[in-house]
């Protein structure tokens, strides 16, 4: 966990630059301001000191999936500021108590009782869980994620709890050959939003688009793009 990996840490700030290089190209097709689209680079399985690298080149927020290796690696980091910790791994209700205690915001929820559970366990100290609903937009049965149209119940029955703050939904399509395939279910995902937001709830936040298909995911409306390999290369062989 402690090795920075083959690139190096100049590897990982040129990394970075590329990929913000792909949101502003993408943006500006999209006839979007580049500062509409966040980067949430997905740090599973890296080390510590690759996440402190990304951090120095200017990196925020971080994604994990795997609890047991979060909760090892995120107290190695308590000593930089504003540092934000997303889960986007599938909730286990054994694992519910350590992600509402050391995560800022989990983007894969799609069970009510996952849900409660989270509220309940989130501490009193912290403010409320920013929370995406998943939405399974590609019908696929191996996949996780709220029915499309069951995700306004799933909305509500978030917002009465008061440890969560739902921000906006979240998808992990099937990938496509193509730009215009890739397209396809997340103007789905783009389109379900804009029907369910309102202005008390605008449901600002639509994590969706990853390293091969985040233009696509910027061209039908993406706030945040979840990238992992084309920031910190390949995943250790040795990675869990």
């Amino acid at each position: 966990m402690e090795m920075l990996g083959a690139i190096g840490d100049d590897g990982i700030r040129r990394h970075l630059g590329e990929v913000h290089e792909r949101i502003r190209a993408a943006a500006e097709r999209a006839q979007r301001p580049p500062d509409s689209v966040a980067l949430l680079a997905v740090s599973k399985t890296h080390g510590a000191e690759a996440v402190r690298a990304a951090y120095a080149a200017g990196q925020r927020a971080f994604g994990e999936s795997y609890v047991q290796e979060a909760i090892e690696k995120i107290p190695l980091l308590a000593d930089l500021p504003d540092i934000e910790w997303h889960f986007i791994g599938r909730i286990q209700a054994n694992k519910t108590r350590q992600i509402a205690a050391r995560f800022d915001w989990v983007h894969g929820l799609s069970d009510p009782a996952h849900a409660r559970r989270l509220s309940e366990q989130r501490p009193s100290d912290l403010p409320a869980l920013k929370v995406c609903i998943q939405v399974n937009v590609s019908g696929e049965t191996t996949k996780g994620g709220v029915e499309p149209d069951a995700v306004a119940g799933m909305i509500a029955v978030c917002e009465a709890l008061p440890g969560l703050d739902v921000r906006g939904l979240m998808t992990l399509p099937a990938p496509a050959e193509d730009e215009d395939a890739q397209r396809v279910p997340f103007r789905a995902l783009r389109l379900l939003r804009d029907r369910l937001a309102t202005p008390n709830h605008p449901l600002v936040c639509l994590s969706m688009g990853m390293s091969d298909d985040l233009e696509a995911a910027i061209l039908e409306g993406a706030t945040l793009v979840r990238v992992g390999t084309a920031v910190f290369g390949p995943r250790p062989y040795n990675a869990g």
